[in-house]
C-alpha cells in the first residue's frame, strides 16, 4: 500500500506555496483512524489528494473536508464522488465559519495535516483566544488529531515544568481550554515530498471548562510573561504598563527573578489578579 500512496502522490504536482507533503504512511494513516469512531462528524482540513480522506468516509459518520488548492480538489472530486457522507468546501479554513459546517447540534473532531507555517493561526481559529470563553468553533469541538512539526508538538504539549524551555504562549494557547499529548513522532520518509524536518501526531481533547478561572487581566499577564524570554517576570510585566509589580509578585509569592517560563497556570491566575494597570 505504501508504494501505490507514492505512485499516486508522485502523479501530483505538488505546490511548496501551500505546504504540500503528502502523508503516505499506512501506519500513520491507521494511527489517525484509531481516533475516529462511526458515530463521529469529522472536519479535516487540508485533505490533499485523499489519502487519509478515502480512509476516513469508510469510517466515520459524516467527513467535511476544507481545501484550497484547485488541483487536489479536482481528485478529491474525482476519487469520493460516490460517498454520500462526504463534504468537499473549497476555501481556506482561516476564513471558513467551521460551525456553519454542520448541524447545530452536532459535535465534531478536526483531522489536519497542515501546512507548518500556520499552525498557529490555524489552533487560534479552532480554540480562540485565552479569555474567549465561548469560542463558537471549540464550542463544537471535542477532539483535533493534528499533524505538525516535531518540534512544535513538544511546544504544544510542554508545562513549565518541561525541559529546554519549550513552554511558552503556544503550549499555554494550547492547553488552557484541552489536555494534549503526542500520539506518534512521524519521519520524514512517512511524507512525500519529504519535509526536512519530524513531525508528530498531537491530539487535543477539548475541556468544557478552561485549565483556570478568566479574570480581565489574565491574557495581559501571560502575554507580558513571555514577551521578553531573556527577561525576569519583574521586568516583563514592567515593560507591559503594570504599576504594582513588585507588590504584587511578593502577594503571590513568586521570586521576581523567575522568568515567565518558570509559572503555572495557576501562579499566572493568581497574578492577574493582583495586578493593576494606569486608568
Amino acid at each position: 500500500m505504501l508504494n501505490e500512496y507514492i505512485l499516486r502522490a508522485k502523479k501530483f504536482r505538488t505546490k511548496k506555496s501551500l505546504g504540500q507533503n503528502f502523508l503516505i504512511s499506512k501506519d500513520v494513516i491507521d494511527e489517525i483512524l484509531n481516533n475516529v469512531s462511526h458515530s463521529d462528524n469529522i472536519l479535516e482540513i487540508g485533505p490533499g489528494v485523499g489519502f487519509v480522506t478515502e480512509k476516513l468516509v469508510q469510517k466515520a459518520k459524516k467527513v467535511v473536508a476544507v481545501e484550497l488548492d484547485n488541483d487536489a480538489i479536482n481528485v478529491l472530486e474525482k476519487n469520493l464522488s460516490e460517498y454520500k457522507n462526504f463534504t468537499l468546501i473549497k476555501n481556506d479554513i482561516l476564513k471558513t465559519d467551521i460551525p456553519t459546517l454542520f448541524n447545530h447540534d452536532e459535535k465534531i473532531k478536526v483531522i489536519a495535516n497542515i501546512p507548518y507555517y500556520i499552525t498557529t493561526p490555524i489552533l487560534v481559529h479552532l480554540l480562540g483566544e485565552i479569555d474567549d470563553i465561548n469560542h463558537k468553533t471549540r464550542n463544537k469541538i471535542t477532539e483535533i488529531v493534528l499533524m505538525v512539526q516535531y518540534e512544535v508538538a513538544k511546544r504544544i504539549v510542554a508545562d513549565n515544568t518541561s525541559k529546554n524551555k519549550e513552554y511558552g504562549l503556544l503550549s499555554i494557547l494550547s492547553n488552557f481550554f484541552a489536555d494534549t499529548k503526542i500520539i506518534k513522532k512521524v519521519g520524514k520518509r512517512c511524507f512525500y515530498p519529504s519535509p526536512k524536518v519530524d513531525s508528530a501526531l498531537v491530539k487535543f481533547k477539548i475541556n468544557k471548562t478552561p485549565r483556570v478561572k478568566i479574570t480581565p487581566n489574565l491574557k495581559q499577564t501571560i502575554k507580558a510573561a513571555f514577551s521578553m524570554r531573556r527577561k525576569n517576570i519583574k521586568n516583563c510585566l514592567n515593560a507591559a504598563g503594570f504599576i504594582n509589580v513588585v507588590e504584587a509578585l511578593e502577594n503571590c509569592g513568586i521570586n521576581p527573578n523567575l522568568r515567565g517560563e518558570n509559572l503555572s497556570y495557576e501562579d499566572f491566575y493568581k497574578l492577574s489578579l493582583e495586578l493593576k494597570r494606569e486608568n
